[in-house]
Formats: structure tokens, C-alpha cells, sequence
């Protein structure tokens, strides 16, 4: 089977879906793996060490996907109109694409009528067999660390205690904002630059994991907050009045705040605003706010998505998009593993091709689209209305 491989064209994103390590492996596979010329450039990967691992270095998409049976995306493919190439109507009909797709149901709509069979790795479903092709999480832990890294570059202070013979600059307080994947990494990397960290969230479970990284909880705890976590673990709803209290013990940790870390999404939804207007008004001139969320909207009431403001008072935002984009090398590294993983576990040796059976629960979590039509449970009632 031709595996292609499609420089990312969409803006801001520096990553590649294969990379020259995971390229040899799907060729030890049986494949023969197409990359178009230069996709692997901004992640540091060259042409030349693409084909020293045996594959095709196309000079364009078209050559690329000419007769492709499956194709590897970081972004979903350009429409009509979107850019200077039309992606997607160079796509073989039947061919699977495989990539973080932004799953709605007007692009499932259009998959499925151009024939093509979609996978939306982001709708991966949280489960142990799964975890090793988990995009969100290997692309939100570099997220963390990252923005750890660019707060403390616009920090105009150091992150560690600095003791000189002239004087002792303090340690920055560090505040983390959400405790998931990408909340933990950045508290561990606060923690590793001398930051005196500490962090909140909603669910019960973090409190524990938060204080074995080393930092300080924070937050309102009651009795309906032993219930803010699903099944699943993920963060629920809870009521108006509990999120009122915790706004207001918040509130009164940001204003000591030097730098703060937000890091709430919700799948799907526009991102909860989590830092106010008040909130940012409260925080000391130099202080840096660090927005992961913004390619949602953002969490601070004040950012605007793709740029770095500086407010009134003083207090820096980073609103950068695309944080994974933003450490390209080791984002596409481990991007790409997660889409060979996908790929191989389904593989089948003797056909040299995968099997992707619509029973299985991570093919039914994934999959937008099947032989022409919307498969996925949450889009196809919309596709077909």
C-alpha cells in the first residue's frame, strides 16, 4: 500500500505526520511511503534523510497522492478555496486519512462525499489499549512544557532563587490552571526551573497528583466537589455557586501571582474562561499570563488568539495557537508515532493492509467516515439532516 505523507499547509503549523524513523517502519510494513518534498523541513527533518530511509520524496502533493491508499495528516486537508492547493480533491477516492481532522459534521460530510475513509485521531476514546496512539495526550504534555518554557523567557525576572553577592532575587510564583496532561508538565517543568509552583483544579484526583509534582493546591473544596469528575476522568459541570467560590479563592491566589499557566479545554466547546478582566487587573506589572487554550478562545478573558499583549497594568499575555507547533521536532516525533501505532495495530500481515474492523471501540471512536457515508454515532443524525 502507498502511504503519503502531505506538507502541512495550514497556518502556524510547523509539525509532519511521519518522520524518517516511523517512515522506515511503515516500509518494513510492506508500504511504500510517498512525502511530498519539504514537509519535514520546519521539524527539522530533510528530504535527504527521508529517502536514506527508503522512501519516495515527491515534488509535489498531486505526485504524492497520486494512487495513495492511505494518507498521514497533522491538520486536516485544504478544501476548495482554502489555500494553493486543493488537498482534498487530490485525494483517491477510497483512500483512508488518518490525522487530527477537526471532527464536525460538515467535514464528515464532505469526506464521505468525495469516498474517502476518515479517522479523527483527536476522538481517540480514552482507553489503556489506546494509549499509546493518544494524540491529545503526547501533543498536551509538549503544550505544558512549552508554555513553561516561553512564560519564563518573557518573565523579566529569573524562575529559581537567585542568591548574588549584590542581593536575592525571590523565586517567581508559578500558578498552573488545570491539572490534566498538559497541567502536570508544566508544573514539573516550573518545578525544574526553581519556580515556587502551585496549581488548581475541579477534579478530587488532582489534588493528590498536583501535590506529588511538588506543588502547592489550591482551590474551594466541598462536599459537590468529590463529585467533579466523570467516569472517565475528565472534569464535570458542577453548579453555579460552587464555581462562584472558587473564582473567589482564586481570585485572591492569581493577584501574588508572577506567572500563570491556563490550560482548560473542553472537546469540541469553546474554552471556559477561567482568568477575568478583574483578575488580570489585580496582577503585578511584569506578571506573565500563558494562555494554552487560546486556540479555543482562550481561558483569560483578555487574550487574543495567535498574539502576545501586554495590558495596561503591565501583565504580558501569550496567546500564542498551535502550542505542540510551537516545539515542532519532538511534537511531530511523537505524532508520529501515535498514527504508526494506530496503523499497526490494525495491520494485517498477510494482506499488507489494515483491517479495520467497525467493531472494534477504538475504529468506532475514530471513524467519520465509512464507503461514502457518516459513520461516526455524534455526526451522522447532523450529516443526514
Amino acid at each position: 500500500m502507498r502511504v503519503a505523507i502531505l506538507k502541512e499547509r495550514r497556518a502556524c503549523e510547523a509539525r509532519v505526520a511521519a518522520t524518517p524513523e516511523t517512515a522506515k517502519k511503515l516500509i518494513a510494513l510492506g508500504c511504500t511511503v510517498a512525502v511530498e518534498a519539504g514537509a519535514g523541513l520546519a521539524s527539522g527533518f530533510t528530504d535527504a534523510a527521508y529517502a536514506e530511509a527508503g522512501a519516495e520524496v515527491a515534488p509535489d502533493a498531486a505526485a504524492a497522492l497520486a494512487d495513495a491508499a492511505i494518507i498521514f495528516k497533522v491538520r486536516a486537508p485544504l478544501g476548495t478555496g482554502e489555500g494553493e492547493v486543493d488537498e482534498l480533491a487530490l485525494i483517491p477516492r477510497g483512500a483512508i486519512l488518518i490525522g487530527t481532522l477537526g471532527a464536525d459534521a460538515a467535514a464528515a460530510g464532505t469526506y464521505a462525499s468525495l469516498g474517502i475513509d476518515a479517522y479523527a485521531m483527536e476522538l481517540l476514546p480514552r482507553i489503556t489499549r489506546a494509549q499509546s496512539m493518544d494524540i491529545l495526550s503526547s501533543q498536551a504534555n509538549l503544550a505544558g512544557y512549552r508554555a513553561v518554557v516561553e512564560g519564563a523567557a518573557a518573565f523579566d525576572r529569573g524562575f529559581p532563587m537567585l542568591m548574588t553577592a549584590a542581593g536575592t532575587i525571590p523565586a517567581a510564583n508559578v500558578f498552573i490552571m488545570g491539572a490534566g496532561v498538559a497541567g502536570l508538565q508544566a508544573i514539573a517543568t516550573a518545578r525544574r526551573l526553581g519556580g515556587r509552583v502551585s496549581a488548581t483544579d475541579v477534579r478530587p484526583a488532582a489534588k493528590e497528583e498536583i501535590k506529588s509534582l511538588g506543588a502547592s493546591f489550591v482551590g474551594y473544596e466541598d462536599e459537590e466537589s468529590k463529585s467533579a469528575q466523570t467516569a472517565g476522568g475528565y472534569a464535570k459541570q458542577l453548579s453555579a455557586d460552587f464555581y462562584a467560590k472558587q473564582a473567589e479563592v482564586v481570585a485572591a491566589h492569581i493577584a501574588k501571582q508572577d506567572v500563570v499557566v491556563t490550560t482548560a479545554l473542553v472537546q469540541g466547546r469553546k474554552a471556559p474562561i477561567l482568568v477575568t478582566a478583574a483578575m488580570v487587573e489585580s496582577m503585578k506589572p511584569g506578571s506573565i499570563i500563558v494562555d494554552i487554550a487560546s486556540d479555543a478562545g482562550g481561558n483569560c478573558a483578555l487574550t487574543t488568539p495567535g498574539e502576545r499583549t501586554t495590558t495596561d497594568n503591565g501583565v504580558t499575555i501569550l496567546g500564542y495557537t498551535n502550542w505542540p507547533g510551537r516545539i515542532p521536532a519532538a511534537a511531530s516525533a511523537l505524532y508520529a508515532r501515535n498514527l504508526l501505532t494506530f496503523l499497526t495495530t490494525f495491520w494485517d500481515k498477510e494482506a499488507k493492509a489494515p483491517k479495520l474492523s467497525p467493531e472494534d471501540d477504538i475504529v468506532k471512536g475514530t471513524a467519520l467516515t465509512r464507503a461514502g457515508a457518516v459513520v461516526h454515532p455524534s455526526l451522522a443524525p447532523a450529516a443526514a439532516a
